[in-house]
């Protein structure tokens, strides 16, 4: 659908096209990105590990910076856009840590009410 008067030229058509394919591959790489990072965050609630890391996240910037001048894509956009993913990641992170330790509370409470059955 387009809001310009008159049929939409075959070169604008075209690009139109190809962006709304990288839009979808965007979208599926997403959703493969926090499949993983949701195992990450299932890990660390195991290994009672923090859910951020700044270390890594630091060089994680530093490293998605240097591909972006590499591609020639706005570095600092390239940083915003990784920032946005990491807050959510962060955030997916400490919800797990935080139903990890309700699950163990659970299990102690249940552990300690059986043995005393």
């Amino acid at each position: 659908m387009s809001d310009l008067p008159g049929p939409v030229p075959p070169d604008l058509a075209r690009l139109r096209r190809s962006i709304d394919n990288i839009d979808a591959a965007l979208v599926h790489l997403l959703a493969e990105r926090f499949k993983a990072t949701q195992q990450v965050g299932v890990l660390k609630a195991r290994l009672d590990l923090p859910p951020s890391d700044p270390g890594r996240e630091a060089a994680q910037v530093a490293r998605l910076r240097a591909l972006a001048q590499e591609a020639d894509l706005d570095p600092v956009f390239a940083e915003k856009f990784l920032a946005f993913i990491v807050d959510e990641v962060i955030r997916h992170h400490e919800a797990i840590a935080q139903d990890h330790a309700q699950a163990g509370t659970q299990a102690t409470a249940q552990d300690a009410s059986v043995g005393h059955a």
